[in-house]
């Protein structure tokens, strides 16, 4: 698929948050019964879930094999370094292998923790039907929807966005069948990252589903330069839409669900701590910026998290924006 296609959506603009609204949100979610019980729930899923993946993680007495590491990213790594013997990056290995064993799990945990307190169902991995394609399906009398979900923006090639549209356009008829609906609503959603970030794989999931489509089908509205399309065949309303970040979060739940989930995961994973002493020095230019805790209002006072946890927040809120303003 060719990456400068023509019909892709036109540049977007970058998603910029005011740190200030981010404040003011985190105060209503403390003041709202039912959202904070929704972070409590997830903080407990969140804990068992972690606890449970961090006991199989490699530790210093595995064996080497277990590493799987590679030998010529291991030597340039040297090279950055200036090692000048193994013991020297043994000390790296451990916590390399960590980070890539986490990567490929911690998507799913997020699935199964969170889908399920906003009243989705988590649909089984190693399930073999035609819902096989969802992570997660919500039925009700009126309409079917299901959701693929994706760890990060940059998550998908050419091939599995082909696959992807080509299962929805034949298994829309099925799934509908299946919930007793004649109307479908399929995302191909994304956990994190903004559109603007996006290699735009993922638009080509709309692509591929409108090409696997018979030229009568009637197009509603058209994927081309949009993230969305909706088309009806034999009687079914279908539409598809492409939801990244904080957009896929808001469809999930509302305006702060993508707030609630952060909060939730820095209480399961950050514990408070006393005022520091010391002003670091980051080595990543921008990360004293982004950190910076002068948009908080002075009255500024909530329960659900601490003083010392709110770098956390605006360091986990950055990865749902393109940067911030005051």
């Amino acid at each position: 698929m060719a990456r400068g296609h023509l019909d892709l959506p036109k540049k977007e603009e970058a998603l910029v948050l005011s740190k200030r609204d981010i404040f003011n949100s985190l105060i209503a979610i403390d003041s709202d019964h039912a959202a904070r019980a929704r972070v409590l729930r997830i903080e407990t899923g969140f804990r068992k879930k972690i606890e449970n993946h961090l006991l199989g993680l490699p530790t210093a007495q595995a064996n080497f094999q277990k590493f799987n590491t590679s030998p010529f990213v291991l030597m340039f790594y040297s090279k950055k370094r200036g090692y000048t013997c193994v013991a020297e990056i043994e000390s790296d290995i451990i916590p390399a292998k960590v980070f890539s064993s986490m990567e490929t799990s911690a998507g799913r945990m997020v699935e199964e923790v969170v889908l399920p307190v906003y009243g989705w169902e988590v649909v089984p991995s190693k399930m073999h039907s035609v819902e096989s394609l969802l992570d997660g399906r919500k039925s009700t009398s009126k309409h079917f929807c299901g959701v693929t979900l994706k760890s990060g923006p940059r998550c998908l090639n050419d091939e599995m966005a082909q696959n992807i549209g080509r299962d929805v356009a034949q298994n829309v008829a099925a799934w509908a069948n299946n919930h007793n609906t004649d109307t479908v609503d399929f995302t191909y959603g994304v956990l994190y990252g903004t559109k603007s970030i996006s290699n735009k794989k993922d638009w080509h999931v709309l692509r591929s589903i409108a090409e696997s489509l018979p030229v009568s089908v009637e197009i509603v509205d058209t994927h081309k330069q949009s993230w969305k399309i909706r088309y009806r065949r034999d009687g079914l309303d279908v539409s598809a839409a492409v939801r990244i970040g904080i957009d896929w979060w808001t469809y999930l739940g509302d305006k702060n669900t993508w707030l609630e989930l952060c909060v939730a995961l820095i209480r399961a994973c950050v514990a408070p701590a006393g005022p520091r002493e010391d002003v670091p020095a980051y080595t990543i230019s921008d990360l004293g910026s982004i950190l910076d805790l002068s948009s908080k209002p002075e009255d500024f006072n909530i329960s659900l998290i601490q003083e010392s946890q709110l770098e956390w927040l605006l360091f986990l809120a950055r990865h749902f924006c393109d940067g911030f303003k005051p």
